[in-house]
């Protein structure tokens, strides 16, 4: 479980980094919008941590600096994402080791939530220093539209709960 709560974390993060990326650069030549014809694009409605920078209409600025974090972000999470990934495969083959040695799998286990411990950390930077570029109202509406996500994934997780239960 612990191996694929690991896998799943680093896709989500690497996801919205890439969106993150996509969002700052705006919209191209010619476009009405990060997706084209008003549409979304990469990554979906949100950025970096979650924050719902294409409705937060960036100004150019906003959008430059943002990719200027973005990039610089990505540079230090790449060693951070070298070290998830190798403590998740040391924690994998502790799993597998015969005969069991739980001491190495304690070992490896804690090493890999160090390295999970960090990546969640330089999101959160990431995230902070991003909502530091925004103006008030920007980050108003910015905590707004993440209340309303927060409740939307509270009612989608109560609805499969209900769903289980009734499976049972």
């Amino acid at each position: 479980m612990t191996r694929f709560r690991a896998l799943t974390l680093t896709a989500v993060l690497a996801g919205l980094l890439a969106g993150g990326v996509a969002i700052a650069q705006g919209p191209g030549p010619g476009r009405r919008g990060p997706g084209g014809f008003g549409r979304p694009g990469p990554g979906g409605p949100g950025g970096p941590g979650g924050l719902p920078l294409q409705a937060l209409n960036l100004s150019e600025t906003q959008q430059d600096q943002i990719k200027q974090l973005m990039q610089q972000h990505h540079q230090q999470n790449q060693s951070v994402g070298e070290q998830l990934r190798t403590a998740m495969e040391a924690q994998r083959k502790a799993v597998e080791t015969i005969p069991v040695d739980e001491g190495l799998i304690r070992s490896t286990t804690q090493a890999l939530v160090d390295a999970q411990t960090e990546m969640a950390i330089q999101q959160a930077r990431l995230q902070s220093e991003i909502f530091a570029l925004l103006t008030p109202d920007q980050q108003a509406q910015a905590r707004k539209l993440q209340a309303e996500r927060s409740q939307r994934m509270q009612q989608q997780r109560q609805r499969g709960q209900q769903r289980q239960k009734q499976g049972q």
